[in-house]
């Protein structure tokens, strides 16, 4: 158990690293982006771990890394500022 939590929290920062200098200019915050991997990362090793059980490492690095994706997917901003939409148009 304590591997896969180590494993995951170094997956979900590589995840968060690569997505920072993939696209830099769409993420709120770099710490925040930093943050929000691992935890994410980790949190989705612990689902894996709970539902699966004992003995899956890679599933649940597995998890842990989609999750983790998933949750920095949430912070990533528009790439264009749309337009306020106009009253009485």
């Amino acid at each position: 158990m304590v591997w896969e939590a180590f494993g995951s929290v170094i997956v979900g920062l590589a995840i968060a690293l690569a997505a920072t200098r993939r696209l830099p200019g769409r993420f709120p915050a770099r710490t925040l982006t930093l943050a929000t991997g691992p935890a994410a990362a980790l949190l989705g090793a612990f689902l894996a771990h709970s539902i699966l059980g004992p003995g899956h490492f890679f599933q649940t690095l597995l998890a842990a890394a989609c999750l983790g994706a998933a949750m920095l997917s949430l912070l990533i901003r528009p790439a264009h500022r749309l337009s306020p939409l106009r009253s009485g148009v």
